[in-house]
């Protein structure tokens, strides 16, 4: 009996020390991925949400990027981890070609002087390893222009364009970058 009660009170003590121990843990969150995702959005002057970017911000911690880490003449996912999403909320003009309301994967083949920028139907895809130009919306040319100062993560923002009364969709890595022009369809 005497040896029945130690086990037990052993028992209930190394259970409260495994409660404790999950309280005071808590639960197992995961880490900072180290290619935040991040969201570029245009808003026009009402304040209506025309377009936004759900994209991964690559580092570029001391590599080469362009022509090295980005390959020129590939498909790239245009950030890393999952695909670049765009979504544009109104019908948009993006270099002549009416894209209509809707969420679309956004790939590019970089080139030492112009980008390929690739709107494609298939979403929700991780890297460019479903790429299928079948599923091409749209494609452009833009050219890459140069920056003074070197752009450590990925970054996309829009820029209102005046002159068009629209938007470019910048895209800006380590000292390059390109621009995406694109208005609301009337």
């Amino acid at each position: 009996m005497k040896k029945l009660m130690i086990m037990t009170v052993l028992a209930l003590g190394l259970s409260g020390t495994a409660t404790l121990s999950a309280q005071t843990q808590g639960p197992n969150f995961a880490k900072m991925d180290v290619s935040p995702m991040d969201i570029a959005l245009y808003r026009n002057d009402n304040n209506e949400p025309i377009a936004r970017v759900i994209y991964s911000r690559p580092q570029r911690r001391d590599r080469e990027v362009f022509g090295k880490l980005v390959p020129f003449g590939e498909v790239w996912r245009t950030g890393a981890n999952e695909a670049t999403e765009v979504t544009f909320y109104k019908d948009v003009m993006i270099a002549g070609a009416k894209i209509d309301a809707g969420s679309y994967t956004l790939y590019s083949i970089p080139k030492e002087k112009e980008w390929t920028i690739i709107l494609n139907k298939k979403t929700l895809t991780w890297g460019a390893y479903e790429y299928s130009s079948e599923m091409d919306l749209a494609r452009i040319n833009v050219p890459v222009r140069q920056m003074q100062n070197s752009v450590d993560a990925l970054s996309m923002s829009f820029e209102k364009d005046e002159e068009t009364k629209g938007a470019n969709l910048l895209i800006g890595w380590d000292k390059s970058y390109v621009k995406i022009p694109m208005k609301v369809a009337k």
